[in-house]
C-alpha cells in the first residue's frame, strides 16, 4: 500500500506541475472543446480531426469517446472537422472566452476509400505514433473472406507485420510474437480467445463494431500486459435518433442488430446477435453417422448509454459468445467468452476528461467424453476483475497528457478432470492460481516544433502472485526442489517492471517524414500450447516462483511518404525485438491434466527482426494496397537444440498481400485479395525404429523444416439495392480460394504401405474452392 500511495503522489505532483505550466504559458488563451458526432445516429466519432484552417500546428483528434479540446488566443477562426466516410464540416467561430462547441457530421455517399484509412489525408506522415493502423469497419464488407463472413481479424492479417496463424484461422502473429502476446480488448475488456469454430471465425460481429485500432509497435503507455500488439475494438453506442434494424442472411450463418434511443438525443441501446446453423444441415446429411451431431456458435453484443448531463455519461456494454461441438453420444466440447464493462465519463473541465471503468472478463472451456465406462469431463477457465481510471488533460496545443492506473485480479483454473464412480478414468483436481496486476502510467503527446513531434511515456507495472494454493520450485532438469502452501491473502512473490515508451517523427517536408520508436513491454500471463495452431484447450499460466514475466524491447525506424496530393501512400518500417524469459515445453510434454506443468517448462530468450513495406492507393474508383514483410523469428533455450538458436514456430520469412477494390458505378463493387506466405516452421522425423510392432519416429532439429508455401486468391462482388430512404439492401457474392489451391494445414508421417522401410509425408488441407452468398439489409 505504501508503494501504491507513493506512485499516486508522484503522479499528483506531475499533474500539478503541468497545470502550473499551463497557467504560466497559456493564461491569455481560451479553450474550445466539445464532442464530434454523427448527425444520422448521434454516435460519437473516434479519431475525428478538428483543426484550425490556416494554422497548421493547431489541431486535435477526438478521443475514444468523441471528445476534443483546443487552446486558442482570442480571435476569429475557421474550424474544419473531418472523419473518414463523412462530409467535412467548416464553421466560423469567434473565440472570446472558453467555449463548448459540438459538431455533427453527415455521412458521405463516397464509398471509394479502402478499408485501412487515416483521419487526415496525411496523418500517417505528420503523427509521431508509428506501427498503428485503423480499420474503417463500414468498408470491411468489400473484402472477400471465408464463407462470406466479414471478419475484422482476417482483414487485419492483410497488413504487413500481421501474419495469420494458419489457413482459415483468426489467430495472428505480430512482429514475431506468439498469438497470446496480442492484447485484444473489446470495450476495454480483454478477450482471451477471439475465435469461433476452432479459429475459422473471429468473435467480432462487424455489425456491432464502431472502431478498430491496432498497435504493432510503439504502443502508448496506457496499454500493457502483452509483448507484441494491442487490438483495441470499440462497440457501437447505439442510434440516438431512431430505431433501426440491420442484418444479413448467409449460407451458414445469419445476424441481426437492433439499435435505437431510450430517450432521443440523450440515451440509446444496441443489441446484435449472430448464430451459425451448420448443425441444421447435418440432420439431412446422406451419411447417417453425421446426424445428431452438434456444430454451431452464437454471440451476442449489447450496449447502452445514458447522458446524465453535459459532463457525465454512463455506458454499460457486454459480450457473450459460445461454441458447441458434439459427436453423437461420444464426445462434447464447448467454450466461450463473457465480458462486461461499466464506464463513467466525466468532464472535470474543458481541459480535463476522465473515464472510470469496472470490467469483467471470463473465458472457459469444457470437454466431455461420453463413452460408457470411460466418461470424464475436463474443464478450465480464466477470470478477471478490473478497475481502471484514465485521465486526459489537454495542457495546451503542444501537450496532451494522459495518465491513470488500473488493477486486475486474475483467477486461473488450470483444469480439472471429473468423472463418475462408474468410470475407469481417475479424477484430477488442480489448484487455482490467483494474481494481482497493478499498473500506473503517464504519457505526453508533445509537438516540439513544426517538424518534430513526440509521444513519450512511462508505465510502472507490478504483478503479485497470490496465495491460496501450493507453490513449488523446480531445477533446470524439472526436478522439484521445494514446496510450500500459501494461505489466502498472502503475497507469494511480486515482480516490478518499468516500461518506457517513446516515439518521435521528423517531417522532411509536407509529404515525407522519418520516425523512430522504442517500447518495452511486459507480459505476466502465458499461453501454453503444444500444437502448431492455437486451440480453445490451450493452457494459461501466470507468473510464479519459477515463471518470470516475459519482457520485450522493440526498436523500430520508418520512412513515410505520400504523393499525388496524398492519393498514394508508401511506408517502410524496420524493427528489432529482443525478448527475455520466453517459455517453451520439453519434448513429450502433456499439458492437459498436468499437476506439475511448470516442471516441464523451460525458459530462454528470443529475437525477431524484419522489414515491412506498404503501398496504398487511397481514393478513386480503383484503390487497394500491397503489403510485404520479410522477417526472422528465433528462440534460444539451454535445454533445447544444445543451446543453439532455432526457428520459432511462428517464423515465416516472406509474407505478401495484395488487395484491390473497384467501384465502376453506384451499385457494383468488385474486390479481390491475393495472399502468399512461406511455409510454417515444423519438425520432421530423421529416423525411426520399431517397438513391439509399432513405428516410433525420431525427430530432428526443432522447427528446422517447413511445410510448402501457402497462397490463395479470393474474389467478391457486391450489388447495392436500388436507393430507398427507409430500406437498404445488398447482395454479396464471393469465392474463397478461386483456383482451388490445397494449402497445407498439417503434415502426417506414416510408413509407406508398399515399402515399410520408407516414410511418406501426407499433407492435410482444410479448404478448396468455397463459394458464398449473403443478403444484407437495413431499415
Amino acid at each position: 500500500m505504501i508503494k501504491a500511495f507513493s506512485v499516486r503522489s508522484l503522479f499528483a505532483l506531475i499533474f500539478f506541475y503541468f497545470v502550473s505550466l499551463s497557467f504560466a504559458f497559456a493564461q491569455k488563451n481560451y479553450t474550445l472543446s466539445g464532442v464530434v458526432k454523427s448527425s444520422a445516429t448521434g454516435e460519437t466519432l473516434i479519431g475525428a480531426s478538428v483543426k484550425i484552417v490556416g494554422l497548421a500546428q493547431i489541431g486535435a483528434s477526438t478521443n475514444s469517446y468523441g471528445f476534443y479540446s483546443l487552446n486558442l488566443p482570442e480571435g476569429n477562426y475557421k474550424v474544419e472537422v473531418s472523419y473518414v466516410g463523412y462530409t467535412t464540416l467548416a464553421k466560423d467561430l469567434a473565440i472570446k472566452a472558453n467555449a463548448k462547441q459540438d459538431f455533427s457530421l453527415e455521412e458521405s455517399n463516397n464509398l471509394n476509400e479502402v478499408v485501412i484509412t487515416n483521419v487526415r489525408r496525411n496523418e500517417n506522415v505528420i503523427k509521431a505514433q508509428m506501427g498503428v493502423e485503423k480499420l474503417n469497419v463500414k468498408d470491411i464488407q468489400n473484402i472477400p473472406v471465408l464463407f462470406g463472413e466479414k471478419d475484422i481479424l482476417k482483414t487485419l492479417q492483410l497488413l504487413p507485420g500481421i501474419k495469420s496463424a494458419g489457413e482459415g484461422n483468426s489467430g495472428f502473429y505480430v512482429r514475431g510474437g506468439a498469438t497470446d502476446q496480442n492484447l485484444i480488448l473489446l470495450d476495454e475488456a480483454p478477450v482471451y480467445n477471439a475465435s469461433h469454430l476452432l479459429g475459422f471465425f473471429s468473435t467480432f460481429n462487424s455489425d456491432a463494431i464502431k472502431d478498430v485500432t491496432v498497435y504493432k509497435g510503439g504502443m502508448p503507455a496506457q496499454y500493457g500486459g502483452r509483448l507484441s500488439s494491442v487490438l483495441d475494438v470499440r462497440m457501437n453506442d447505439g442510434n440516438k435518433k431512431e430505431t433501426t434494424f440491420e442484418g444479413g442472411i448467409g449460407l451458414i450463418s445469419s445476424r441481426l442488430k437492433v439499435e435505437g434511443p431510450f430517450v432521443k438525443d440523450k440515451s440509446s441501446f444496441m443489441v446484435s446477435g449472430r448464430r451459425t446453423y451448420a448443425d441444421a444441415f447435418l440432420a439431412f446429411a446422406p451419411d447417417t453417422s453425421l446426424r445428431g451431431n452438434t456444430l454451431f456458435f452464437y454471440d451476442l453484443n449489447a450496449k447502452a448509454n445514458y447522458q446524465l448531463d453535459e459532463k457525465n455519461t454512463i455506458y454499460l456494454s457486454g459480450y457473450f459468445g459460445r461454441d458447441k461441438l458434439g459427436l453423437n453420444n461420444t464426445f462434447g466440447f464447448n467454450w466461450g467468452n463473457a465480458t462486461g464493462t461499466l464506464r463513467w465519463n466525466h468532464l472535470f473541465s474543458d481541459k480535463l476528461f476522465s473515464n472510470t471503468s469496472l470490467i469483467m472478463s471470463k473465458y472457459d472451456y469444457e470437454i466431455e467424453n461420453l463413452l460408457n465406462g470411460s466418461e470424464f469431463k475436463v474443464s478450465s477457465s480464466i477470470k478477471d476483475f478490473n478497475f481502471k481510471q484514465d485521465f486526459l488533460y489537454a495542457l495546451n496545443n503542444k501537450h496532451e497528457l494522459k495518465f491513470g492506473f488500473e488493477a486486475i485480479h486474475h483467477t486461473i483454473a488450470p483444469g480439472e478432470i471429473s468423472s463418475p464412480s462408474t468410470s475407469s478414468v481417475n479424477e484430477i483436481k488442480i489448484e487455482n492460481r490467483k494474481g494481482l496486476e497493478i499498473a500506473t502510467y503517464f504519457s505526453d503527446e508533445f509537438d516540439v516544433s513544426d517538424r518534430i513531434k513526440m509521444v513519450y511515456g512511462l508505465r510502472l507495472s507490478a504483478f503479485s502472485v497470490l496465495g491460496g494454493s501450493t507453490y513449488k520450485t523446480f531445477d533446470n532438469d524439472g526436478f522439484e526442489t521445494s514446496s510450500a502452501f500459501y494461505g489466502n491473502g498472502e503475497f507469494v512473490k511480486t515482480y516490478f517492471n518499468l516500461e518506457p515508451r517513446i516515439s518521435a517523427s521528423y517531417q522532411l517536408d509536407e509529404d515525407k517524414s522519418i520516425k523512430a520508436s522504442y517500447t518495452r513491454n511486459v507480459q505476466n500471463l502465458h499461453l501454453m500450447s503444444n500444437s502448431t495452431a492455437t486451440t480453445p484447450t490451450d493452457l494459461y499460466i501466470m507468473n510464479s516462483l519459477n515463471t518470470k514475466p516475459e519482457l520485450a524491447d522493440q526498436f523500430s525506424f520508418g520512412y513515410f511518404n505520400n504523393f499525388k496530393d496524398n492519393n498514394y501512400e508508401f511506408s517502410a518500417e524496420v524493427y528489432y525485438k529482443p525478448m527475455q524469459n520466453q517459455i517453451e515445453y520439453r519434448n513429450g510434454t502433456d499439458l492437459r491434466g498436468n499437476q506439475n506443468v511448470e516442471a516441464d517448462l523451460v525458459y530462454g530468450k528470443g529475437r525477431a527482426y524484419g522489414l515491412e513495406l506498404f503501398f496504398k492507393k487511397k481514393f478513386g474508383k480503383f484503390n487497394g494496397w500491397v503489403g510485404y514483410t520479410i522477417s526472422k523469428t528465433e528462440r534460444q533455450f539451454d535445454q533445447i537444440e544444445n543451446g543453439n538458436w532455432f526457428n520459432a514456430r511462428q517464423d515465416r520469412p516472406h509474407d505478401l498481400s495484395l488487395v484491390g477494390i473497384y467501384k465502376p458505378g453506384k451499385r457494383w463493387i468488385f474486390s479481390s485479395t491475393f495472399v502468399y506466405s512461406s511455409g510454417n516452421a515444423v519438425t520432421f522425423p530423421i529416423g525411426k525404429y520399431n517397438l513391439d510392432g509399432k513405428t516410433i519416429f525420431y525427430y530432428g532439429e526443432r522447427n528446422g523444416n517447413r511445410t510448402p508455401a501457402s497462397h490463395r486468391l479470393d474474389v467478391s462482388a457486391t450489388l447495392e439495392g436500388k436507393p430507398n430512404r427507409k430500406f437498404k439492401s445488398s447482395w454479396n457474392f464471393g469465392i474463397y480460394n478461386l483456383y482451388n489451391r490445397k494449402n497445407p494445414f498439417s503434415l502426417e508421417f506414416k510408413d509407406n504401405p508398399d515399402n515399410p522401410s520408407q516414410t511418406q509425408a501426407i499433407q492435410n488441407s482444410l479448404f478448396g474452392i468455397i463459394p458464398s452468398v449473403t443478403w444484407n439489409f437495413k431499415f
